[in-house]
């Protein structure tokens, strides 16, 4: 294995994730939203288990967003945008996204919800 090859490699992932970043608004307002969320975590003091799970679905979220730029992009070289298939393809992605957030959110519920009543029942 090269060092060069490699560092190439990190340099383009890198590349891939100021893409999406800059390209795509749901992704921006994701990443706000995990921020958002490790602070709260950070305030309410997290056990271990609970950040385990929380970082597992906001890398999960992330890494499905990535799925669907690249299937939308790979979708839009394939056919014209106006397809048929395409939008299909596009709005299952989508809907996988949004799914997992659904329930991300569920879960976070169910992690932070304690902590809210402690907190209020001060």
């Amino acid at each position: 294995m090269s060092l060069s090859r490699f560092i190439q490699s990190l340099k383009d992932a890198w590349h891939g994730v100021k893409f999406v970043f800059w390209h795509e608004q749901n992704f921006r307002i994701q990443i706000f939203t995990s921020v958002c969320v490790i602070a709260a975590g950070w305030y309410f003091r997290l056990s271990k288990p609970e950040w385990i799970l929380v970082i597992f679905l906001i890398l999960s979220i992330i890494t499905l967003e990535f799925l669907n730029s690249t299937v939308e992009k790979l979708s839009d070289i394939l056919k014209p945008r106006l397809d048929y298939q395409v939008e299909v393809v596009k709005d299952i992605m989508a809907g996988v996204v949004f799914l997992t957030s659904l329930g991300a959110i569920v879960i976070g519920i169910i992690i932070f919800w304690p902590h809210l009543i402690a907190l209020f029942a001060r």
